[in-house]
């Protein structure tokens, strides 16, 4: 079966095969996975999703470092092409999406049943593949743990991404007035067409003045929760808006810069800082998370979000792909497909 193999750390952009690459060739002749126990479920991969977790892992940046060699990947959708003994929920020809600490970037992968979710009638399966990672952590993340209520103030960092977009789509499902931070004409144009009260271009504008007299002319005072997946110099900007007792949502560093907090201005400002690493979840608080996807494979059912792809690639092209991601050239979630030609290209 076809894989993506990393078989040293290193830079991701780089084409498979390369002397440099710290990719395999994608040659078609890597042993497909069998199925590990009664449990288990292995299923062909339609689509799966490029995180930033998967850029900085292929690094081996990021907090879990597996074993070389491995094959990347995390949250995918597909069609189940074999079960053992023992699972009851699914049966060969399932469509079913699911996520992986690693293993998605191939045709084949095995996973307890437990891990599986199904994809309801009329979800496209690359739609069904972008949204456990982005979508499960905002809404843990504000559904849960923030408890974003009708009429707060959302502010979204790094909004047209991934997580950001989904953030953006969550808050106003939950009533939020949403502020919706990104860069250039197009990803704010697309934040308007998503619901975002107010957009705000950090390569222009400043985040402060142009907040402030947004919340100004609603008659607001300041944010209640900082949705924050890019850390540095924007995320010292945003603390300066927050109210008291707010919530901060700490979901990543995308900017490489991680930010300092300072707990005596947290203390008297009686805010809650919450880390938010999604997966762990399934290992620490399984019913969480399932509950989570539950309600938003329902949300989607209705229409009340809706999963922007803004690029897809085969998997040869996996490196161009991992560009788009470094290069914030994407609006929406970056895929890997199996069997279709690429939606679009850089």
């Amino acid at each position: 079966m076809d894989a993506l193999v990393v078989r040293r750390l290193g830079d991701p952009t780089l084409a498979p095969g390369g002397e440099a690459s710290p990719f395999a060739p994608v040659t078609g002749d890597h042993p497909a996975p069998a199925l590990a126990s009664p449990a288990s479920v292995r299923v062909r991969v339609a689509a799966t999703s490029l995180n930033f977790a998967t850029y900085l892992q292929v690094q081996g940046k990021y907090q879990e470092r597996p074993a070389l060699p491995f094959v990347p990947g995390s949250d995918y959708a597909g069609v189940v092409d074999a079960v053992g003994p023992a699972v009851r929920r699914f049966r060969p020809g399932d469509r079913v999406c699911g996520l992986a600490a690693v293993g998605s970037f191939a045709d084949l992968i095995v996973a307890d049943e437990k891990q599986l979710f199904s994809v309801p009638d009329g979800c496209d399966l690359v739609a069904a593949g972008a949204l456990p990672v982005a979508f499960g952590t905002s809404h843990l993340a504000l559904v849960h743990r923030a408890q974003l209520k009708a009429g707060q103030v959302l502010l979204v960092l790094g909004a047209a991404g991934g997580v950001g977009a989904s953030a953006v789509q969550i808050g106003k499902v939950c009533g939020a007035v949403v502020i919706a931070v990104a860069r250039g004409t197009e990803k704010l144009q697309y934040l308007k067409t998503i619901g975002a009260d107010h957009v705000i271009d950090s390569s222009k504008e400043s985040i402060m003045e142009s907040a402030k007299s947004f919340l100004k002319t609603k008659g607001l005072r300041g944010v209640d929760v900082l949705y924050d997946p890019v850390g540095g110099k924007l995320t010292q900007d945003s603390l300066k808006l927050l109210n008291w007792g707010a919530h901060i949502l700490i979901i990543g560093f995308a900017s490489g810069d991680v930010p300092i907090i300072r707990a005596n201005i947290a203390l008297v400002k009686n805010w809650t800082i919450h880390g938010l690493y999604w997966g762990s979840y399934f290992t620490h608080r399984p019913p969480v998370l399932i509950d989570s996807l539950n309600e938003l494979f329902s949300w989607l059912s209705k229409g009340l979000i809706k999963i922007q792809i803004s690029h897809t690639y085969r998997l040869p092209e996996a490196h161009l792909a991992f560009a788009a991601l470094r290069d914030r050239k994407a609006v929406g979630k970056v895929m890997i497909v199996m069997d279709s030609p690429a939606k679009s290209r850089l």
